[in-house]
């Protein structure tokens, strides 16, 4: 099982970078090529959502991307430190507007784009866990 750590400083223009190594890590994996632009979206995704959690909730800690590539599927954890997840702020208010709004629809796009996926939260943060299917490497002569 290989595994590959990305963390960044909670910046949009940093999203671009992510999405560029979980597609060629993905790639490597064994992910059909046929499959990668939705890989690199639904990364774009779930990392623009870590991002903007960090941003109105002013936490300074990382995003963290962690993917693993396993021998039938590859893996994608997107992880932010926002305690309760979306919606709700660290000091325990409710955000609305238009943020939760964009929130939903991230989601709602990640949701659309893998068919495995899986969204948690708790006192530490919240990740978004996706993972594809692989093909295995032809064998060398």
């Amino acid at each position: 099982m290989a595994t590959v750590e990305l963390r960044f400083s909670a910046l949009p223009e940093h999203v671009r970078t992510a999405r560029l190594v979980a597609a060629a890590v993905a790639r490597r994996a064994g992910v059909d090529e046929a499959v990668l632009d939705e890989v690199r979206l639904a990364v774009g995704e779930a990392c623009s959502r870590a991002v903007g959690l960090h941003v109105s909730n002013g936490i300074v800690a990382p995003v963290r991307v962690v993917l693993v590539e396993d021998e039938k599927k590859f893996s994608i954890e997107v992880g932010d430190e926002v305690p309760g997840g979306a919606g709700e702020r660290a000091d325990g208010a409710v955000e609305s507007g238009d943020a939760e709004g964009d929130d939903e629809m991230g989601l709602a796009v990640i949701s659309g784009l893998v068919d495995d996926v899986e969204v948690t939260s708790g006192e530490h943060g919240g990740v978004i866990r996706m993972s594809w299917p692989t093909t295995p490497a032809p064998a060398l002569p």
